[in-house]
């Protein structure tokens, strides 16, 4: 993400939280213009009620901001700390006391912990660096990962940068700015106009987000502008501040969606339009009621195109407030399929409640009273979000790096979820105990927290029941952010990664060296009995080198598997080991390649005669005309690779698909990662959640 010029951060621990960051610094070496948007939570918090005391102004250089005790509810007290972190943090920059700002975050009513900021406030100066991710991490409170957001603008002739960093996971509603968030940028803009912009910013963003309908008593947005960028500094409305107000508003957008789809429990995004209203201010409060509602929410949770509680939800607001709507004259569709005009509409619900598992959940309305529009966000809800809630100190772990996480163990699922999980799962476990099962890891199953960690659960239960299975894993995204970070640059060519020589030295380290490593710690930590192995170890993968085709691109050290040793995962399997391999191939001659995961878990489900294979990627399964395709045979999708339905990258995987059915693999499973615990969901239940592929 680009930083704008003349920025810093930094994010350390205070003491405040066991085992975490808990204390962050934006830093602006040049004065800044600075404003903010706040709470309209009459319990504000004390830094909020000083912050809003002091904006907009100019001077400003920084915004020190902790997690863990929100300052909230404490009396004068609460304000004398502030004063006591403000002062302790200007004489470590070296600025006035008047150029700090401060925001709290964490469990309201007790005193803020000032001495350990104090104590904390030199090195935290030191520790300041043009990197945003160390701050973004220590002002998160029950959110699963950090939030930041970046647009590059151009004004007078100049390039602008604008950034961000924000935290929201819960206590989230609209009519106010978001949990915390420090908005930074080196376009030269004046005080009043960049409070104005804010401002606008907010209505279409921040405060078009909901999770809970609570709102918290810290929540604040801070925006500071230091002018580096060199434009005439924007003072007057006119096309120039029109052109910066419309990129903070993209922003803000990007972090609102984030929060969203990180809302305490979600499993979902839920985004509602409202279209045809009498104004745009209707339009807004329609999409946030709907958003907001309970019923919708719990439905989305459960795939469920419940129409009925949408038009409900509007007619309720719609009525309270005496707008002109009509919700039985509207049109409602649900991830693009009419639900209801007028009428209920006839629709393939089978089809439509596949495409509501997706990890976004797209609500459109038509209310056919105008021309006001507007779009909200939101998420699901579900048992998750009243399992943290009441038993929040159980539910929030540190991560090994020191972040935080919601630990989504089977175990903190309801009663009755795991009793119709286990009756509906006992066919498919007597059925599939002893066969071998392969499992191609990959997507943003690898990213997020808490999928890592259902991903983990399900390897486990795999084990548990009597399946025996192997993962290959993949490693694209961080391949790529790894050789850019060293000044390279990732091609692809048909979906297979070009690769140089010393390119394969940096994928080999960071497949093996990193993923392979975190992701046996991770399975062992859930008692998966996991072994890393590369693609080299006990030469496990004999490989050649890719040949291009006719005139087609060489693609460097990328191969193709020629043998896999079978006798060395039978031993580790019959040991009862979970093999997790990284796709890096030997050949003949002691050359290294790096060879296509999806690729490598067909070849390897050949060789140990696997009944199943299992892809996780971040699409619901085979896609036509945007409708999953829930089952077809190795026929029909030869025909999909031919006809041009499948493109980019999924080609490769479907070849790889293909060669395993034609060589004894029976059941090829293709299923949304993206989803909490699909594994399960596609081969213990009844429906299954994803594309079964059979010869």
């Amino acid at each position: 993400m680009k930083i704008p010029s003349g920025f810093q951060f930094a994010g350390i621990q205070a003491g405040i939280k066991p085992n975490r960051k808990d204390l962050a610094l934006v830093y602006s070496q040049a004065p800044c213009s600075a404003a903010g948007c706040f709470t309209r939570n009459t319990a504000r918090a004390a830094p909020v009620l000083d912050a809003e005391a002091r904006l907009p102004s100019a001077g400003v250089h920084a915004v020190v901001v902790n997690s863990g005790n929100a300052n909230a509810l404490t009396g004068p007290e609460g304000l004398q700390d502030v004063k006591a972190v403000c002062e302790a943090v200007a004489h470590a920059l070296g600025v006035p006391a008047s150029a700090v700002l401060s925001a709290s975050t964490g469990v309201i009513g007790h005193r803020l912990p000032a001495a350990k900021i104090v104590a904390a406030a030199p090195l935290l100066a030191q520790s300041l660096r043009p990197e945003p991710e160390r701050a973004a991490e220590a002002i998160l409170t029950t959110d699963t990962r950090i939030k930041m957001a970046a647009r590059a603008v151009r004004i007078g002739g100049k390039d602008a940068t604008i950034s961000a960093i924000c935290k929201g996971s819960g206590m989230i509603a609209p009519s106010l700015a978001t949990m915390i968030a420090v908005v930074t940028t080196d376009a030269a803009v004046g005080p009043t106009a960049l409070a104005g912009a804010l401002q606008k910013a907010m209505e279409r963003s921040f405060n078009a987000l909901t999770v809970d309908n609570d709102m918290s008593t810290n929540d604040v947005v801070f925006a500071l502008a230091n002018g580096l960028a060199g434009n005439k500094p924007l003072v007057d409305p006119g096309p120039e501040l029109d052109r910066f107000a419309a990129a903070l508003t993209e922003v803000c957008k990007e972090l609102a969606k984030d929060i969203a789809a990180d809302g305490e429990g979600a499993t979902k995004l839920l985004e509602v339009e409202v279209n045809g209203a009498p104004s745009d201010e209707i339009a807004m409060e329609l999409a946030k009621s709907v958003a907001g509602s309970s019923l919708v929410k719990a439905a989305i949770f459960g795939a469920d195109p419940n129409w009925g509680r949408v038009l409900a939800s509007i007619g309720a607001r719609a009525g309270t407030a005496g707008y002109d709507v009509a919700p039985a004259e509207a049109r409602v569709s649900v991830q693009g399929v009419d639900v209801y005009d007028r009428a209920p509409t006839g629709h393939d619900g089978a089809v439509l409640k596949a495409r509501m598992r997706e990890p976004e959940v797209r609500v459109e309305v038509d209310l056919r009273r105008g021309a006001g529009s507007a779009v909200a966000w939101g998420c699901d809800l579900s048992y998750d979000y009243v399992k943290i809630n009441a038993d929040y100190t159980s539910l929030i772990v540190p991560r090994p790096d020191g972040g935080v996480a919601k630990d989504d163990r089977l175990a903190n699922y309801s009663p009755g979820f795991k009793q119709q999980l286990l009756v509906e799962a006992l066919g498919y476990i007597r059925r599939f105990t002893g066969t071998r099962c392969v499992v191609k890891y990959g997507g943003a199953a690898m990213v997020k927290e808490s999928l890592k960690k259902s991903f983990c659960d399900d390897i486990g239960l795999l084990r548990s029941v009597g399946l025996r299975p192997i993962v290959v894993h993949g490693g694209g995204p961080e391949i790529t952010r790894t050789l850019e970070k060293l000044g390279g640059k990732a091609e692809f060519v048909d979906g297979q990664r070009v690769t140089n020589t010393s390119d394969l030295k940096v994928v080999e380290m960071v497949l093996t060296g990193s993923i392979n490593a975190d992701l046996v710690t991770l399975l062992n930590q859930e008692g998966g009995h996991a072994v890393g192995v590369s693609g080299k170890d006990g030469a496990l993968l004999r490989a050649r080198k890719l040949q291009p085709e006719s005139g087609g691109r060489d693609l460097g050290q990328v191969g193709e598997v020629t043998r896999v040793n079978k006798d060395f995962l039978d031993l580790l399997l019959q040991q009862g080991y979970v093999p997790v391999i990284s796709p890096i191939g030997i050949g003949e001659d002691g050359q290294s390649y790096n060879i296509n995961a999806d690729q490598v878990a067909a070849e390897v489900a050949i060789a140990v005669g696997a009944q199943k294979l299992i892809y996780l990627s971040d699409v619901p399964g085979i896609m036509k005309a945007g409708e999953l395709v829930e089952e077809l045979n190795g026929a029909g999708l030869a025909a999909q690779l031919e006809d041009g339905t499948v493109q980019g990258g999924m080609r490769v995987k479907v070849r790889s698909i293909l060669k395993a059915l034609q060589n004894g693999v029976q059941r090829v499973h293709l299923i949304d990662g993206r989803v909490p615990h699909s594994i399960i969901g596609e081969l213990f239940t009844d429906k299954g959640v994803g594309t079964l592929v059979t010869p």
